[in-house]
């Protein structure tokens, strides 16, 4: 009677055991695919852009029998594309129109890459996205006008490619915006009035352009603008008087331009100024003296990214 108990009390703990195991492995696995899988439109997209940028010749490429969490520069959370940062990694090609697909990415970095074409109309709708670098590379064409649709974006450098045509009004739109860096480009036209809704920003790079009109007195209303570079554009009329008005002004270069009058420069507060260059002789050598001698400078838009790292 003993025995046929024991027997049957070992058979319940064996039983008790596998079933214990088999419930682990479930978990596993489950565990394993929620942290495996984005969608398959995320993954088309990803891919697109492996393809058509030579992923093969890439500086660091993907395992495409990886999972895309674990490819170079994909972050991913609760199974969603948040990042990518593909800084200097070798790109070649036009970044695709997909890329719009992936509207959960706050973050997008193709800096310092050799990526040309167009910049795809629908990046518009990456919505959530709050940083956007796409400078050093040969991106042409125009800036679509409809990019004030990116409500959260804090960041968008485009410096030293090709865009052309005008700058969108639309920017005006992006209230969360703190830089926007169009420098050594091929945009023409005027500087819209509608910056001057920019109430966050804090860096705004339009050097060596081919921008015309007067500066709108619209900029005055940028109190936490630290850096305001308009250097080398075809830029005219008088200084506003509203450019007194920046008080958080640290770097302000306005230099070969055709502006006909300087004077309101003078209500320029030049005991903040870090760097100060424009036509006028006068006023460089007032900030020069005010700087104990030291020379001005020209903010070196060319090779600037503070996300090379990441």
């Amino acid at each position: 009677m003993t025995t046929k108990f024991n027997r049957k009390m070992k058979f319940i703990t064996i039983k008790s055991k596998m079933r214990r195991v088999t419930l682990t492995i479930l978990l596993l696995m489950v565990v394993s695919i929620t942290i495996a899988q984005i969608s398959e439109t995320e993954k088309n997209a990803l891919l697109e852009l492996y393809h058509q940028t030579n992923g093969k010749e890439w500086s660091v490429n993907w395992n495409l029998n990886e999972m895309p969490s674990k490819w170079h520069g994909i972050h991913v959370k609760d199974n969603k594309v948040i990042e990518i940062n593909l800084f200097r990694n070798n790109l070649k090609g036009a970044i695709p129109e997909s890329i719009g697909k992936l509207n959960n990415l706050v973050h997008l970095n193709l800096a310092f890459n050799s990526l040309t074409g167009l910049l795809p109309k629908d990046i518009v709708n990456l919505e959530n996205l709050k940083v956007l670098k796409i400078e050093m590379n040969r991106i042409k064409g125009a800036i679509p006008q409809s990019i004030g649709k990116m409500k959260n974006l804090e960041e968008f450098t485009a410096f030293n490619n090709f865009l052309s045509g005008p700058i969108p009004h639309s920017f005006g739109s992006l209230r969360n915006l703190k830089i926007l860096n169009l420098s050594s480009n091929n945009l023409k036209g005027f500087i819209p009035e509608s910056l001057g809704s920019l109430e966050n920003l804090e860096v705004l790079g339009l050097f060596e352009n081919s921008l015309e009109g007067a500066i709108p007195n619209t900029i005055g209303k940028l109190s936490n603008l630290n850096e305001l570079v308009l250097a080398n554009n075809q830029l005219g009329g008088a200084i506003p008087a509203e450019i007194g008005q920046l008080a958080s002004l640290k770097i302000l270069q306005i230099q070969n331009n055709k502006f006909d009058s300087f004077q309101n420069l003078e209500n320029v507060n030049t005991r903040g100024l870090l760097a100060f260059d424009s036509d006028e002789e006068k006023f460089n050598t007032n900030f020069k003296n005010l700087k104990t001698g030291a020379p001005t400078r020209m903010a070196d838009t060319k090779f600037e990214d503070d996300d090379n790292d990441k």
